[in-house]
């Protein structure tokens, strides 16, 4: 499995594995976990992408009792979030869905999901969406402390337009390392609206959640991107999952799919897409099949 360094010096492998449907499995137990872990450690995936809010707040506890007294911790990195608060267990006074990027939310959530993680460090830390009542300054301070002080290594964002990346970064003097966005073939808009150009002119990877547009490109719709996907499977004997995530792979921006499935076999087949190649022509095949039109 390829792997990419992002600022800070943290390596991520070029596929991670999303732990956003982690509690949706009907099995939970801490054997059950590694067994997805391991499935993914067999092909070189070993980028793990929680978030706080995952599960109503559950899935870094469940992943960290999968982790206890296993010393997977070392072969792996961590990804999370923060910075979405809403009504729960976790939030019992919170009035309403709201974003907190203020630095004692921030400092608060970095515990909890050590303490729930079991993990002296997180490896990558991304505020979860921009916050229209961000103090740049104080959220950004904060960042650089957590890098300083060892709590985290490198420092991100998600969900973040260029300018919202832009005003964090000017607080900062950690660069942050990478932004997480919706990306795929049917989420297309991101290569033309100016934001893969922003970070791709920055030299910073981005990651890409939903790559498979929640499943909806796997469907049997007899639509162009789905004839188009199936031809180039059928060539490379491969699913359109494969081709799909590939067709992301290929881009030189260097977007890191965030791929989630609680199906063992299914994780297992996660690295298929590095054995596919796309070119060129089968690139604009697709995006021009995703688009229902050609390039102009």
């Amino acid at each position: 499995m390829a792997r990419i360094r992002i600022a800070g010096g943290v390596e991520l492998s070029r596929i991670a594995y999303g732990m956003w449907r982690l509690a949706n499995d009907p099995d939970t137990s801490p054997d059950h976990v590694r067994a997805k872990v391991e499935a993914c450690l067999g092909q070189g995936i070993t980028t793990m992408d929680h978030a706080d809010i995952y599960g109503g707040y559950k899935v870094e506890e469940i992943f960290g009792e999968a982790l206890r007294d296993t010393g997977l911790r070392r072969r792996i990195e961590i990804v999370t979030k923060c910075g979405i608060v809403r009504p729960s267990g976790r939030y019992p006074g919170a009035a309403g869905k709201h974003y907190d990027t203020s630095a004692d939310h921030i400092r608060a959530s970095v515990e909890h999901s050590l303490r729930l993680i079991g993990t002296d460090y997180i490896d990558l830390l991304l505020i979860h969406r921009p916050d229209p009542f961000m103090d740049h300054f104080e959220t950004g301070n904060t960042l650089d402390a957590l890098v300083q002080e060892g709590k985290v290594r490198a420092v991100g964002v998600s969900n973040f337009r260029p300018w919202d990346h832009e005003l964090l970064q000017s607080a900062m003097t950690t660069p942050l390392a990478t932004n997480q966005i919706e990306l795929s073939l049917e989420k297309h808009d991101a290569f033309t609206s100016g934001d893969v150009a922003h970070f791709q002119r920055h030299e910073i990877p981005l990651t890409a959640w939903s790559p498979l547009a929640g499943g909806r490109l796997m469907q049997d719709d007899g639509t162009s991107l789905g004839i188009a996907l199936d031809k180039v499977a059928r060539e490379q004997g491969v699913d359109r999952a494969a081709v799909a995530v590939a067709w992301l792979l290929a881009h030189p921006a260097q977007i890191l799919p965030v791929l989630g499935t609680n199906n063992l076999e299914r994780i297992r087949s996660l690295s298929d897409a590095m054995r596919v190649r796309i070119d060129r022509s089968t690139w604009f095949a697709l995006y021009t099949a995703a688009m229902g039109r050609d390039v102009l």
